[in-house]
């Protein structure tokens, strides 16, 4: 499984860790993903999906089916 937001597509981004020095080394920073069963109403379904905090918040705000069509996704593309 990739290290990707199921919904919003946010993934890994790469950069310098860069010293006082000004060494610069490869650093990778990962996204705060999290594997939540999310229950949508329209549907009537539970659908598991790997989201990041960010689209938690956002899903918690708006509705699953609303930020689902926000991102130009729909339920059953998680099936």
């Amino acid at each position: 499984m990739a290290k990707r937001c199921a919904v919003s597509g946010k993934r890994a981004q790469s950069g310098n860790n860069v010293s006082h020095a000004n060494n610069k080394t490869r650093k990778k920073w990962n996204v705060n993903l999290h594997k939540k069963r999310l229950f949508d109403s329209e549907s009537g379904q539970w659908v598991t999906l790997r989201v990041s905090s960010r689209i938690l918040r956002t899903i918690d705000k708006k509705g699953l089916s609303a930020t689902l069509k926000e991102m130009g996704k729909s339920v059953s593309d998680f099936r």
